[in-house]
């Protein structure tokens, strides 16, 4: 990692010229820290990012765009055992972005509350699902395991998929999100691989709905709510590495088609954000890009954590998910503040009476009065340039 730019040395051929890939941030963490007594690892030189700089860099702005009323999307994506998990959940004192967000809008909620009105509330409900074998399981409750085929995922047509009957838990505190998320992560489907000990089987989705009720300057009540969806994804993986079998080779082989599909959706809205027409964006090929599409190409501000192993064994799929992540730069979302349309409208008018009122200071406008003209002073709601 040379600033912001990842370098990437084929093994087999050092003498060759590295392939260099440029990104926003690009992150070195696999050594180079000290751990102090609490179990935190802090940087032991410059090049070493600990995970308090990932989210101040990241998930920092997921936060802010929150508060704006945008909806926010994070995801990590890479091979298994690359850091997807640490660098989303953590371990242990050093945690991931989804703690660390958690922690810190419950902060700005309770520093709001100090001075907020009586007609100011603030909600904060959590949802967290897995996709097992292309199968939606509700990870707040546990009797959804049992249900053969999984939850079903249905279409809305203006919020686009969803997942039915999902647990929508409203919490109140830190304390009882982060209990609620670990209740969840204990539900998790895992095992055991020849290369990660604790290897995700599935992909996991925490989404936080955050509800602000505010009066406006005219005293009026204004709602806004954001959705920000966590996504931890299931590791891309080859049989013959992690030595699967079984139930392990199945999950493996389920894992990499949906990636695979996710994949296919990155090139194809790279391809339309490139200006290419006719181009179709097929996000019905599996169950997580059906539950992405709003992440990947639709009312979302989105970031993507591309998680990768220093290992020379695992140079293929390093390259691979540095492709991958290069083609994804290429994707324009647009967000839009999620609002209800009376205050929207609302808002849209005060905003369009202070244009044309700055316009009027200007000279820029002639307000026309009915039957006459300017200068008798009789005006009406004609506008003329």
């Amino acid at each position: 990692m040379n600033g912001k730019t990842t370098e990437i040395k084929n093994p087999d051929d050092m003498s060759a010229e590295p392939k260099r890939f440029a990104f926003d941030h690009s992150y070195w963490s696999h050594d180079g820290f000290n751990e102090r007594s609490d179990g935190y690892y802090e940087p032991g030189n410059a090049k070493y990012a600990d995970q308090q700089m990932v989210f101040d860099d990241l998930g920092r702005g997921v936060l802010d765009n929150a508060w704006k009323g945008y909806n926010c999307s994070l995801f990590a994506y890479g091979q298994t055992g690359s850091g997807k998990s640490y660098s989303m959940v953590g371990y242990g004192a050093n945690k991931g972005i989804v703690p660390i967000f958690c922690d810190e809008i419950f902060k700005g909620i309770e520093e709001k509350r100090k001075t907020a009105g009586k007609d100011e509330d603030y909600q904060v409900s959590l949802s967290m699902l897995e996709i097992y074998n292309e199968q939606v399981r509700d990870l707040l409750n546990a009797k959804s395991m049992t249900i053969k085929g999984g939850l079903k995922v249905r279409q809305h047509p203006s919020k686009g998929f969803y997942v039915e009957n999902l647990t929508a838990s409203s919490v109140n505190s830190y304390k009882e999100i982060d209990g609620r998320i670990n209740d969840g992560t204990r539900n998790r489907t895992v095992a055991a691989t020849n290369m990660n000990a604790t290897s995700s089987r599935a992909h996991t989705i925490v989404a936080i709905t955050f509800t602000q009720k505010q009066p406006n300057e005219t005293g009026q009540s204004m709602t806004r709510t954001s959705t920000v969806n966590l996504v931890d994804l299931a590791g891309s993986e080859r049989a013959d590495s992690t030595g699967a079998t079984g139930d392990r080779l199945k999950e493996g082989s389920a894992i990499n088609q949906s990636l695979s599909s996710l994949g296919n959706v990155i090139k194809a809205l790279a391809d339309q954000s490139m200006g290419k027409k006719k181009v179709v964006v097929p996000y019905r090929d599996s169950t997580l890009t059906r539950l992405l599409q709003n992440a990947l190409g639709g009312n979302s501000k989105t970031i993507m954590i591309a998680a990768l192993s220093p290992a020379d064994i695992n140079y293929e799929e390093t390259l691979s998910t540095l492709r991958f992540a290069d083609r994804a730069k290429a994707i324009k979302t647009t967000a839009t503040i999620n609002e209800s349309p009376t205050d929207k409208l609302i808002r849209e008018l005060r905003e369009e009476n202070a244009r044309l009122m700055e316009m009027l200071k200007t000279g820029g406008v002639v307000m026309a009065p009915a039957g006459g003209s300017a200068s008798d002073g009789n005006f009406y709601n004609s506008v003329y340039f």
